[in-house]
């Protein structure tokens, strides 16, 4: 984990399904797993042995008790993910603080890119004060996965860039890839890749290696 990276707890008693969280949270650029919890006293240990956890993903239902009350003893951001299906919970979780609410059983490009949503919302509210319309950019970002602006820009001259570089082929490429043959930043391809998933026009799934993180390879639908 470097100085940048948004800290994450995961807390399901399922250590399945923690692993799969876990492994698309260290895919997603700027994220890593601090700790895994199974049970909610599990969780609070965790938040106090690891204060620079950023966010942590919560499951609805957990041995010693419903998840959801954790959300009132957190020190950080949360997103409740869960096959609870009961509207009574989804409101429940959104009253008591959490930030989204993603249902059981997912495609794994979702969680991602809700992460990255998270990071731009973020990156747009990191200031000491704010005003109206970065409140609203950073909201915006949360639903939608991109800030206001850009989510209106979809048609922006870097984004067209990056799509004439799939082109013609069914080629697959990584962030680092695109930020070589479009000439941008790595960060700056990783925010206009994210953006390119969630319009559809672009997909994204996880490559798994031998030996650390997945990386995110992007295609053409």
């Amino acid at each position: 984990m470097t100085g940048d990276d948004f800290g994450v707890l995961i807390v399901d008693d399922d250590f399945r399904v923690a692993g799969l969280h876990a492994s698309i949270v260290n895919a997603v650029s700027g994220f890593s797993v601090l700790a895994q919890a199974g049970t909610r006293e599990a969780a609070v240990t965790a938040l106090a042995d690891h204060p620079e956890i950023a966010l942590a993903l919560i499951d609805v239902h957990l041995p010693d008790g419903p998840g959801l009350d954790l959300l009132p003893r957190l020190n950080c951001d949360a997103f409740v993910i869960s096959a609870e299906t009961d509207s009574a919970a989804v409101r429940r979780a959104l009253r008591g603080g959490a930030l989204t609410y993603l249902i059981k059983p997912f495609e794994n490009t979702e969680l991602a890119r809700r992460l990255s949503a998270y990071a731009q919302y973020r990156r747009i509210l990191a200031t000491a004060t704010t005003e109206q319309s970065a409140v609203d950019a950073a909201l915006g970002a949360l639903r939608t996965g991109r800030a206001l602006k850009e989510a209106a820009d979809t048609g922006s001259q870097t984004e067209e860039l990056i799509l004439k570089a799939f082109e013609g082929s069914e080629h697959v490429m990584f962030a680092d890839e695109v930020s070589a043959v479009v000439g941008i930043s790595p960060p700056t391809a990783r925010r206009h890749l994210a953006n390119l998933v969630s319009s559809g026009k672009l997909t994204m799934r996880l490559r798994y290696g031998a030996t650390g993180r997945p990386k995110q390879e992007y295609r053409l639908p």
